[in-house]
This record gives C-alpha cells, sequence and structure tokens, in this order.
C-alpha cells in the first residue's frame, strides 16, 4: 500500500474513532431510551417498524434481523418489519402516489397503538421518512429518529431523538450501526431468554 493510500485509511479510522467518541460523551440516554421503548413494546405484543433511503433503509433492514433473529444470545424473537426490501410495495406507492408517501402508507397498513416506528435518516430532512413518523405518532406509535447533522425536523418531532451530530454521512452511518447493536445488547438484556 502506498504512503498516500496508508494515510488516507489511517485518517478515514481516526475520523470515525472520534465522531464515535463525541457521540459517547453525550448519546447514550436516548439509547436507552429507545432500546426500553422497543422492550416495552414487544414485551406488549407489539411490533417496530423501521425505515429509511439508501444506507438507512440498509441500516433499518439490519436491525430487524438482528431482532428477529437474535444478537449476540438466545432469546425469544421480537416483532420487527422494515418497510423497505418489498420493491412491490416501495414501486407501487411511489409510481401511484409519490416517494414521499411511501412509509406512510405502510404505516397506515401496518402500524397499530403500541407499536414503534423507528425512522433512519443520516441528514434528519428525509421527507418520506419524516412524514412515516408524523402518521405513526398520529396512529399512536412510539417515535424513534436517528439522524445525523443537527437532527433536522424529524429529530424535532420524534419521541425519542438519537442524534449524531456530525456532516459527513459515512461518519454517521458509521456511528448508527454502533447505535443499532448497543440497544440491540440492551434489548437482549431486557427480554426473557429463549
Amino acid at each position: 500500500m502506498s504512503s498516500d493510500a496508508f494515510a488516507l485509511v489511517r485518517a478515514i479510522f481516526a475520523s470515525s474513532a472520534a465522531v464515535h467518541e463525541r457521540f459517547a460523551a453525550q448519546g447514550f440516554d436516548s439509547v436507552k431510551a429507545a432500546a426500553d421503548a422497543i422492550s416495552r413494546s414487544s414485551e406488549a405484543g407489539a411490533k417496530l417498524l423501521a425505515f429509511g433511503n439508501g444506507g438507512s433503509a440498509s441500516d433499518a433492514q439490519h436491525l430487524v434481523a438482528e431482532l428477529v433473529g437474535r444478537f449476540e444470545r438466545e432469546r425469544r424473537a421480537v416483532a420487527a418489519v422494515a418497510l423497505t426490501p418489498d420493491s412491490n410495495v416501495v414501486t407501487a406507492l411511489a409510481n401511484d402516489y409519490s416517494y414521499d408517501v411511501v412509509f406512510k402508507r405502510q404505516i397506515e397498513a401496518l402500524g397499530r397503538n403500541g407499536d414503534v416506528a423507528f425512522g433512519i435518516s443520516t441528514s434528519g430532512r428525509s421527507r418520506n421518512v419524516e412524514i412515516g413518523l408524523a402518521t405513526a405518532k398520529a396512529l399512536g406509535l412510539v417515535t424513534i429518529a436517528l439522524t445525523g447533522r443537527d437532527g433536522g425536523s424529524m429529530g424535532a418531532a420524534a419521541d425519542i431523538h438519537i442524534n449524531v451530530p456530525d456532516q459527513s454521512t459515512a461518519r454517521v452511518q458509521e456511528v448508527h450501526r454502533t447505535i443499532m447493536h448497543a440497544m440491540c445488547s440492551l434489548i437482549e438484556q431486557e427480554l426473557e431468554p429463549a
């Protein structure tokens, strides 16, 4: 590896570690609150609906996989659904209505009072995620926003806001993944073993 390439990789790792450290200095209360909300919802027989765009869609699917399956230990399954992987539903809603409502309509169809809506956006300004969270709140779901930058309107409107205050989408996504893993660990501590 050339010295320039080595320096670039080293800088990326240093930057990621710095953003993790900044979040660790201030963000744990919101992570615990989100994990508690998901645990309470699950124990009451309700479910988690997770959604986002692009890399955040991938993160939503990853979170759901960890909860429906297992993260680090055996325990009962958590009812959780990602609203992004069904291309038939997403493209039909985007085509028949608009992309702004692809999560709203699914939440109207699947969400029930007591469920948790977990919206992810590195900017905090993804219009369809914001509309989805607003719809969820109106239906009596607990709303959690996982954001970056200043959290935007999504963060301000959510019941629980987990914010990674950095401008780099890549660094925010890296910390988002760590946050979700921390939440999974907390949820597994709360739930009864399988």
